[in-house]
This record gives C-alpha cells, structure tokens and sequence, in this order.
C-alpha cells in the first residue's frame, strides 16, 4: 500500500503545482490519473499549443508548462500511479482515506484532493459506417504531434477553435490540408476564420461548407474520404492519409461521482470562502473538477485553490502546529532531496 500525506487524484497543472505547494510545507505527495503521463489536457490533448494567460509567460506552449512544473517540483520527489483510474474510496475510523484504482493499486492518506479537470474525456465521434476499422490507421481524434503529419493529405472536420486552429497550424506542416464543415459559419475565435479564410485564398488550405463526411475508404489503412454537400447532396470522393474529427470531448467523472461528492452539473461543489473542501472532510477539489459561486476555469485559479488546498490540509494533518507562512525569497525552497534554493544573504560589513 502506498502510504502519502496528501493523495492528489489528476496530475494536470493544479495537481502538479499542488505538490510544489505541500512541499513548502513538508508533506509528502502522491499522484493518480488515468493517463499514462503527467500534465492532463496540456499534454494529452494540446501539448503543442500556446497558453497566453500564465502569469510571467506572455506565451508557453501547454507540454512546456508541464515540463516546467515537473521541474519545479522534483524537488520534493512526488510519488505517481499512471495509467490507473481512481475507483473507489474508503473513509477509515482514524479520518483518512483509502483510494483503490481500477488495478487494484491501494493508496493510504489522511487527506485527498482530487485535481481531476473536468474528469475524464471521451471524443465525440462522427456516425460513420466502420469508424473503427481506421482508427489508428488514418482516424485520429487528437493531435498529440503535428509532424506526424508532415508531408501527408490531412482532412480536418469541424467549426470550432480546434478545428481551425489545427487547419492553420498543419498548412505549414502537412502537403494538404481540407477543412470540412457542415455549416458556412465557424464558431471559433474570429481572426482564426479570418487566418482560414487568407490560407484559403493562398491555395494553402481547401475549405469545403457546407458539407460532412459522409463514408471512409480504404483497405488497411484510411485512403479516402466521401464529403457530401448538405445542400446539394452532391458526394466527392477526397484523397486523405489522414482524417481528424474535431468535434469536441464529452468530460465525465467517472466513478469519482459515486464517492458520496455533492456534485452540481457535473462538477464538486467545494467551500470557496476557505479551503476549496467538500462536503466529506479531509476530501478537497481543486482546479477545473470544482464549482462554487464566481468559479472560472483558469489554470492560474486552479493555482490559487491548489495553495489554500495545501494550508488547510497542514492544519488537519497537524492540528497542535500553527504554520507562520514564509515567503520563497525570504525561507527559500528546501527540498526532500536535501536541495536548497535561497537567495543570496547580505553581507554586513562595519564601516570603519
């Protein structure tokens, strides 16, 4: 059994920086998530693509952001139980917690905060006879890395920022890019349609609306598409090596909603006035998996939740200690490893 002091269930930028904020405390963290890799969304589902909003990086691309928060925490040596999903929990006589995954893998903590985003994410896939059979042969629905398609036919569908973001990203990478949607209006960020619009004119992007795939060709691997006009119901045949359906992600908790959590449209409502706690004591929710008056999903609020998250556990892990918080550029970052990061002192010399 896996023993911790906090047991972080999602180990995406919050619950990331959440072991950073419980080291300064010196207590130890473990991670659960059901991916085989830290960073959650920013590396499973956009780890190309450019953040704007971090405080102090006018633009980092989201699998930096991961890399850098690894690097900031290794430190204080964070435990990690990838490619399992949290399954059940059980509340001991003592007040704490044991999580079981879906492997079977116990973990054992008196506190438990579960970072988990917006839960876990299933695409929504187009109804298309033998979808299956390419998946993985042609059918994506994710770009994890963009020079997988280098040099390749891509055809692209969907109306929103993925879509167009992905069609403007790939004109400088792949030999052809389609971008098909079903309706002439796009639902994303206006200078995306503006940028579609000049590749279009450029000859760099082909730009099919209103129009759907309709059909997939191909013998092991995908070799065509079949894009019919909604209005006309005139059907083309379109030669791709690659075919991605952006059509969003479905999220869902999982068996994290079966915990006993009050959840309010499909997220953990928490008391923001204090802690970000839920209704079980000893159970926190912090990031995007959390829902109170005024909530935004930000990563830098996530941030935020994750810090007071930290204070509150140390209290509940150790009721008769009163922490006086010390600020890094005074006390300094001390790690587990017997690291030590801390600014330089000044040097008091008697004036003669």
């Amino acid at each position: 059994m896996i023993k911790t002091d906090i047991l972080i269930i999602g180990a995406g930028p919050t619950g990331l920086f959440a072991v950073f904020e419980a080291g300064l405390l010196q207590l130890k963290c473990h991670l659960i998530d059901a991916l085989p890799q830290a960073g959650g969304q920013c590396s499973e589902i956009y780890p190309k693509k450019p953040i704007y909003d971090i405080p102090g990086f006018p633009e980092v691309l989201a699998g930096d952001l991961v890399d850098n928060l690894m690097e900031q925490i290794k430190p204080f040596q964070p435990g990690f139980t990838l490619g399992e999903r949290a399954e059940t929990i059980e509340k001991l006589d003592d007040g704490s917690f044991i999580v079981t995954t879906n492997k079977g893998t116990q973990h054992h903590a008196p506190i438990v905060a579960i970072a988990g985003g917006l839960g876990s994410f299933e695409p929504r896939k187009p109804l298309l006879e033998n979808l299956e059979k390419y998946e993985d042969n042609g059918v994506a629905y994710m770009i994890k890395e963009p020079e997988i398609y280098r040099g390749k036919k891509v055809l692209i569908a969907g109306g929103g920022d993925s879509a167009l973001d992905w069609s403007i990203f790939l004109a400088d990478v792949a030999d052809e890019v389609t971008l098909v949607h079903r309706r002439n209006e796009f639902r994303g960020a206006l200078d995306s349609v503006e940028k579609v619009q000049q590749l279009k004119n450029e000859g760099k992007i082909n730009l099919i609306t209103p129009a759907e795939v309709v059909s997939l060709k191909g013998e092991d691997h995908l070799e065509k598409v079949t894009v019919k006009n909604t209005t006309t119901s005139e059907e083309t045949d379109v030669e791709v090596d690659n075919f991605i359906p952006l059509f969003g992600l479905s999220p869902k908790l999982g068996p994290i909603s079966d915990w006993g959590l009050e959840i309010e449209k499909n997220a953990i409502k928490v008391d923001n006035s204090l802690d970000y706690q839920t209704n079980i004591p000893g159970i926190y929710a912090i990031g995007d998996v959390n829902t109170y008056p005024g909530k935004l999903k930000l990563i830098l609020c996530g941030f935020h939740e994750a810090t007071l998250m930290c204070q509150s556990a140390y209290q509940k892990i150790f009721p008769d200690k009163k922490y006086v918080m010390k600020y890094t550029t005074v006390g300094g970052v001390t790690g587990f490893d017997g690291s030590k990061k801390e600014a330089p002192k000044a040097v008091v010399k008697a004036i003669d």
